[in-house]
């Protein structure tokens, strides 16, 4: 369910936050749906269960998924923070492309760049 990259210099319980934020905003994972349990994701994984959970608590922290005990964790039906969340990456990527736009960096750059992030290259 969640890909990590274990030669990628960002933290594992970062990289697993970062996914799952990354499904609840493009709606894979939807409201109140219910979580795998930190051991069966540390399991298919191949991590510790203690990364897991730091990424849970986190996720919990944020507003993003609730726990209730001895039921498992849940996303959150908040819509507020995924609004935000995505009103905040829209301010940055405008600023983003204010300052490309000021370093000379042309329209067909910025496109093949976008383009080369959302096929695989993340770069």
């Amino acid at each position: 369910m969640f890909t990590i990259n274990y030669h990628s210099r960002e933290p594992i319980y970062s990289q697993l936050y970062n996914d799952v934020v990354r499904m609840i905003g493009m709606g894979v994972l939807l409201p109140n749906t219910k979580l795998p349990t930190v051991r069966s994701v540390a399991q298919e994984l191949g991590v510790n269960p203690n990364t897991v959970a730091k990424s849970y608590q986190l996720l919990e922290q944020n507003g993003y998924i609730c726990s209730a005990v001895g039921k498992g964790s849940f996303v959150s039906d908040n819509i507020n923070i995924i609004t935000e969340k995505k009103r905040e990456a829209k301010e940055n990527l405008t600023d983003a492309l204010s300052a490309a736009s000021d370093a000379g960096i042309m329209k067909d750059d910025v496109y093949g760049i976008v383009d080369e992030f959302y096929t695989g290259g993340r770069i």
